[in-house]
This record gives structure tokens, sequence and C-alpha cells, in this order.
């Protein structure tokens, strides 16, 4: 496992565009017959990808998490970009098409990652978060999420937001977790932007094809920086940053929160007139 620091506004302002890269940045989480997960020490939450061809069980070592399992003391947030595949949790099956999502309570020990077909296999965005109780494992197909329609075309940010686990829907102790979704012809997303000092957030872009990026935009909101992100990446967003972007075409995105609350609208609004 790979473990990230924290780090300081300050310090942020220094740092080279490879070192903005390596601290924020996460690629590489899909390769073929493995998982990848890093785990960020801003309020500690873990980011990975499983991409299995044959069943994937996740091991960690005690030292990282200080427990006999993942999930002794912590939640997990799980939505299948990929083809149709299997999660079996202490022997209970759920199967995800594309898009579909799983959460997962504190507590369960075996989570074993199949991909149902011998084509395309499946692949497994997934959050951890720290928890102090444990609610039910649940499914929640595409269809069942709660969509909100945002932006228009004359903006170029016309896009629905999809929610998967959040207070309203499939319960969790901090874990907030969704998509969104850009209609053609459309780039910008959380433009005008926000800060949420009581929660972070990470962003993992997805459905862009070879050639095509996104300018991640992130900092302090008077002293601003872009990370450009390919295909199936993921940034880090501190609670002190800005977290909106803008492509060369339209893309998808999973987004994931975890903090002091799950409130959706507890945001900082920050006026275009005051970005730098």
């Amino acid at each position: 496992m790979e473990i990230r620091d924290p780090m300081h506004p300050e310090h942020a302002k220094k740092l080279t565009t490879e070192g903005l890269r390596k601290e924020l940045l996460i690629q590489g989480l899909f390769t073929e017959g493995t998982f990848k997960l890093v785990y960020s020490h801003f309020d500690r939450i873990m980011v990975g990808g499983v991409c299995p061809r044959d069943p994937i069980s996740l091991e960690v070592s005690q030292k990282v998490i200080g427990a006999s399992s993942l999930l002794e003391r912590r939640e997990m947030g799980i939505i299948n970009i990929g083809a149709k595949g299997r999660v079996s949790v202490d022997g209970t099956d759920y199967e995800l098409e594309g898009r579909d999502g799983l959460y997962i309570g504190m507590g369960a020990r075996e989570i074993l990652f199949s991909s149902m077909g011998k084509g395309e296999p499946a692949k497994y965005y997934l959050l951890c978060a720290p928890a102090h109780t444990s609610y039910p494992t649940e499914k929640v197909t595409f269809a069942e999420t709660e969509p909100l329609h945002l932006g228009s075309q004359q903006k170029s940010n016309e896009r629905t937001i999809h929610k998967y686990i959040h207070p309203d829907g499939v319960r969790s102790c901090q874990l907030v977790m969704g998509m969104t979704l850009l209609e053609p012809g459309n780039v910008w997303n959380t433009m005008p932007s926000h800060t949420h000092v009581r929660r972070m957030e990470v962003y993992f872009y997805f459905d862009l094809p070879e050639g095509e990026v996104v300018f991640h935009l992130m900092g302090e909101p008077s002293e601003t920086r872009h990370i450009i992100v390919r295909n199936e990446e993921a940034v880090i967003g501190p609670s002190w940053s800005i977290h909106s972007g803008v492509g060369t075409q339209n893309y998808s995105f999973i987004w994931g929160m975890v903090g002091e609350n799950q409130d959706f609208n507890d945001m900082d609004a920050v006026p275009m007139d005051v970005l730098q």
C-alpha cells in the first residue's frame, strides 16, 4: 500500500508541477489481476482500484491499519466502472453491472472481487474510511441513485449528479459518494468553485478517450494551481483546496468525501472575482 502524507497549503505553493502530481495524483488504479490502494493522511481515506481476471481478495498489512482486517474499524464504498462483476462480502454475493455501487459496513472480514465474463474485466473503484458503527452492506444500482441536474449548455457545464452513498440513501458513518456525468458538449465541473474545510474530497475521472485530458483545478482560492488528469486517474483534494475541472471534451467522475459531516451543501462558495 502506498502512503501519502498530508500537505499544508504553504507547502503546496512551493511545489513544482512534478511535486504536486507526486503528492496528489493517483495513477495506475486498474492493472489486470491485482489491486492498488493509496492511504492518504487527509482524513485517513484510502483510494483504490481492483481489476480481477481471477477472484482477488483485499489483503492489507496490519502494520498500516492497526487492525486484524481492513474493515475492522472502517467502511467502504465501491462503484464498478467496467464489465459485469461480483463482490462477495463474508459469503454473500452482490452482482454489479457497470456503474452499480456497493456499500460495505464496518466489521466485514472477507471481501472477494470477481469478473463475471471472459471478455473485459470488471473495474472496481473504491474508497475506504474510518467508521464508528456498522451500517448494513447494501447494493445500489445506477437506476436507484438519486439524480440532481445542474448547469446549462450556455455555460458548458450541463451535468447530472448521481448520489450513491448519502444520508437520504444508502447510509454510512461518514463516507459520501456519487458520480457526475457531463452531457456531450459540456466540459466544466464545479465552477463557480467552492471549498469545504470540514471535509476532504477525492475526484476520480473516467470516460475520457485516449488523448483527452481534464485540467483539475486545485489550490487555495487566492493561489490556484492545476493538475492534468487522464482517463481513470484520481486526485486527492485537501479540505483547504478548491476542486473544479475543465476537459478537452465531456467526461465522467466519481466523487467521494469524508470528514466532519455528510451535508452535501456544507460548502464555502468562492466568488469568481476572488479566484486568482
